[in-house]
């Protein structure tokens, strides 16, 4: 009897665990209003809704739900909330499970003050979304142009009941093919508004359909290889590989030369992109399997060096291209320490082109020789692998190589520092203290034997 009533205890306890795991929708919160944008301009859509909530309960509330469309939950590539106009707060928020709604995709947003009883708070949420564009036709001629589809919501995906919302939709091109007219709807020139709506109960549906030209760049990374090497001597070389895919509509048909460049035909073509480096970057190198591609341009910047990357064809819908571009940085910049403890702070990964859209990405940071303690800090999620060893010119043991996969599709938002802690002895290089005082050439001299 004592092992019965034993085993109804602990099926207690693991089903109160589980359902504390849920979280639950306040019924006292009520979005007073939403005023959405949905940028189309690009191949990503960015929506950012502006949501005035208001308490109409007794108590204070300290957090709330944010939801999207389950027809986009593969497609959230970024997700932020931040508070204040010039001077903006960054909310944290983590995803989150409702019993009856395990189908939504769901998000809980902690506000940075309370919500007191009848009081309004105003919060911004943003969300990015990649491959949610529909290239239609889906193959095209050289000559014609590119007509995308996006299939939406009309009204704002909440578990709340929203009393005022409207929609302001931004597109690449006036040439309107057609788009959905849930009155009041306007439109003017690349600008479509729908609302005010009122009185939307939460989670409501209403199919929103906009098919318009866009030939804009559609260029996403199927595969970035980011490969950081740290040396003692002063400098971190850094090289990216890339693999891309132009993922508009399909060519249908021969390319021809002749038409392209006579007749200034493949509109939606990419020519070139580019690509951002830090402004301290030297050495610059652009290649692909070929060698090295002397259509490049590079224009220093005060923030930033600008690299114009022309590949050896133009790419239309359909069309891939590998290449590396290669550089070094100055380690003062990156690289700190006190006493024999370093960190590393660098982006995990960098700006590649406008509207970037990275579906696999691997990152490689390679250290020096006879480092320890090893602790990585990344900015949002990342699957760390094990680490490897490599081997270059007088190593004995070989370096330490820490491996990390990205998770997700990665944009412009994930452009953040990652800081890598390790340690170092300063007794494997003497002649880095001061006190010896070796002359700028000695110093230049030891520099060249950590060459790859």
């Amino acid at each position: 009897m004592m092992a019965l009533q034993n085993v109804c205890l602990l099926l207690l306890v693991v089903v109160a665990a589980s359902q504390a795991a849920f979280d639950s929708i306040n019924k006292d919160l009520v979005v007073k209003s939403c005023d959405r944008t949905i940028d189309l301009s690009s191949q990503l859509v960015k929506i950012n809704h502006k949501l005035s909530l208001a308490n109409n309960g007794q108590g204070a509330i300290k957090t709330f739900l944010f939801s999207i469309d389950p027809a986009f939950k593969k497609n959230v590539a970024y997700i932020g909330a931040t508070v204040g106009t010039s001077d903006k707060t960054y909310l944290r928020l983590s995803e989150s499970k409702v019993q009856g709604h395990l189908e939504k995709p769901l998000w809980k947003v902690e506000l940075k003050d309370a919500i007191a009883a009848g009081g309004t708070v105003t919060v911004s949420v943003e969300v990015v979304l990649g491959l949610a564009q529909e290239m239609y036709p889906a193959a095209i001629t050289q000559k014609d142009k590119q007509l995308v589809r996006f299939t939406g919501n009309h009204y704002v995906y909440l578990p709340y009941s929203v009393v005022s919302q409207t929609t302001i939709v931004t597109l690449a091109s006036s040439n309107i093919e057609s788009y959905s007219k849930l009155k009041p709807v306007s439109q003017t020139d690349t600008t479509i508004k729908y609302g005010p709506y009122a009185n939307i109960a939460p989670f409501s549906e209403s199919e929103m359909a906009i098919h318009a030209e866009n030939n804009n760049h559609m260029l996403v990374v199927t595969q970035l290889l980011r490969v950081i090497e740290v040396s003692m001597w002063g400098n971190i070389a850094v090289e990216e590989t890339v693999d891309v895919r132009h993922n508009g509509a399909v060519l249908k048909g021969a390319f021809s030369r002749y038409e392209y460049q006579r007749e200034n035909s493949g509109v939606s073509s990419v020519k070139n992109f580019k690509t951002l480096l830090p402004a301290s970057a030297r050495d610059v190198y652009y290649r692909d399997d070929i060698g090295n591609i002397s259509t490049s341009h590079m224009k220093v910047m005060d923030d930033a060096v600008e690299l114009d990357l022309r590949p050896r064809f133009p790419l239309f819908g359909g069309w891939k291209t590998h290449y590396l571009v290669g550089y070094n940085v100055p380690s003062y910049e990156y690289l700190f320490y006190k006493g024999d403890n370093h960190v590393l702070n660098m982006r995990l990964v960098d700006h590649l082109f406008d509207d970037m859209l990275i579906e696999e990405a691997e990152v490689r940071i390679i250290l020096p020789e006879g480092v320890s303690n090893i602790e990585l800090s990344t900015p949002y999620p990342v699957e760390r692998r094990e680490d490897v060893q490599h081997f270059t010119y007088l190593d004995t043991a070989g370096r330490t190589v820490v491996v990390v996969r990205t998770q997700g599709l990665l944009t412009e938002n994930h452009v953040q520092d990652f800081q890598l802690q390790f340690t170092f002895p300063h007794r494997y290089l003497p002649f880095l203290n001061k006190e010896w005082g070796l002359p700028r050439l000695q110093m230049f001299l030891l520099a060249s034997l950590d060459f790859k």
